[in-house]
């Protein structure tokens, strides 16, 4: 526990699954957390993210989350940056993540995923968790951790991994990375189930947590 509170965390995309990772880390022990993200709440959030409530819509997320993970523990140093990660970020240098232990990617957009994941890979003393996809499954039970070459059947994964090719470029350190043995389910509408959507989020959260005991 006293590692734990020791430990900075940057946290990228705070939707299904990295708000609810945000709060186990915090319910656990975390005191340093930075959270990124560029969405406001909307309605069509309610079924899946944390801070999603009829009160905090239109809101900021990371301004709604900040709020409730301090009332979970006031004395948490919440620092919420409301910009969407992308490659220009990359450039402009506006994230040290040398200043991080962990950097944890819950990204949707693949090319903006890839380039978060080869920027701080290059960062000498820090680890990487990243979340695949996590829509259109029903199954909780089946979600994973591989590392990102070793992901089968994830239709993100297989993206990410096409675009680092055509990068012609591969991390520095092996991202290991949470994703779902299920097939994603065949539907008209792109939906996600919070079940399932939190379990990634847990799990991300328990990436962290198990490696700090181990250290």
């Amino acid at each position: 526990m006293a590692r734990l509170q020791c430990k900075r965390v940057i946290l990228f995309g705070i939707g299904g699954v990295g708000s609810w990772c945000a709060e186990a880390l915090v319910r656990t022990g975390l005191t340093h957390l930075t959270i990124v993200d560029g969405d406001t709440v909307q309605a069509s959030n309610l079924n899946r993210q944390l801070p999603a409530t009829q009160a905090t819509l239109g809101m900021p997320k990371v301004e709604a989350l900040k709020a409730r993970l301090l009332e979970i523990n006031p004395e948490a140093e919440i620092e919420a940056i409301f910009t969407m990660y992308n490659e220009q970020c990359t450039k402009e240098g506006p994230f040290d993540l040398s200043q991080y232990d962990y950097v944890i990617d819950a990204i949707d957009s693949v090319n903006d995923k890839v380039d978060l994941i080869l920027y701080a890979s290059r960062v000498r003393g820090v680890k990487v968790f990243s979340s695949m996809g996590a829509a259109l499954r029903m199954d909780p039970t089946q979600v994973r951790v591989a590392e990102l070459f070793d992901v089968k059947g994830d239709a993100l994964a297989k993206a990410v991994r096409a675009r680092m090719k055509k990068l012609d470029c591969r991390p520095n350190k092996k991202i290991r990375c949470v994703y779902s043995l299920e097939q994603a389910q065949r539907c008209e509408t792109r939906g996600s189930l919070m079940p399932v959507t939190a379990s990634f989020g847990l799990t991300l959260a328990s990436l962290v947590i198990e490696d700090v005991r181990k250290g």
